[in-house]
């Protein structure tokens, strides 16, 4: 019964031992950290097919590699030459599941190191950290070059370079810097 009544007392007398604000002198003496810590899910196209005015059933189009559909997955078309006559650098049939955790974003103030090109830097930069760990998912795209931007483009021509399929984990570690250039 003693214990009980001790544990009773203790219960009660947590809301007493809120939080207090800090002065604005004791604030002063707060050391913290800047950034940001992020973790994320982004799963791109896993019904297939084109997202199109065309409407769901365009949508949730056949994406098997026996299917005469060329209108499968997300696409990015990137024109190689001049005019859009010249030919196309194709990401095709994008699709699957990314997720990370650990991404971070913060600022780095560079004075010093670099074999003696920190200290004339003397700046800060963003300092982007790997995430710890990058899962795939059921992730495939395939790398192509074509004729044109569409595939329902008339006289449309694809040539398939290779597709790649990734399902597992990297862990990743390091730092990514974004040096600024010119004047803000």
């Amino acid at each position: 019964m003693q214990p009980l009544m001790i544990l009773s007392l203790m219960c009660i007398s947590l809301p007493l031992m809120a939080l207090e604000p800090l002065t604005d002198t004791a604030l002063k003496n707060v050391s913290g950290q800047g950034g940001v810590y992020l973790s994320g899910d982004l799963t791109i196209n896993a019904d297939g097919g084109p997202l199109n005015v065309d409407g769901p059933s365009a949508w949730t189009a056949n994406c098997d590699s026996a299917s005469a559909s060329n209108r499968c997955g997300g696409r990015i078309a990137v024109n190689t030459g001049d005019s859009g006559n010249e030919g196309w650098f194709v990401l095709d049939n994008i699709r699957g599941r990314f997720s990370f955790e650990g991404l971070t974003l913060k600022t780095r103030s560079i004075d010093s190191g670099f074999s003696g090109d920190g200290a004339v830097f003397d700046n800060d930069v963003l300092e982007i950290g790997l995430p710890n760990s990058l899962e795939y998912e059921d992730v495939s795209f395939t790398v192509a070059n074509s004729n044109s931007a569409r595939p329902t483009d008339a006289g449309f021509v694809q040539t398939d370079i290779f597709t790649l399929n990734i399902n597992g984990e990297s862990r990743l570690q390091g730092n990514l810097l974004v040096f600024p250039t010119g004047a803000p």
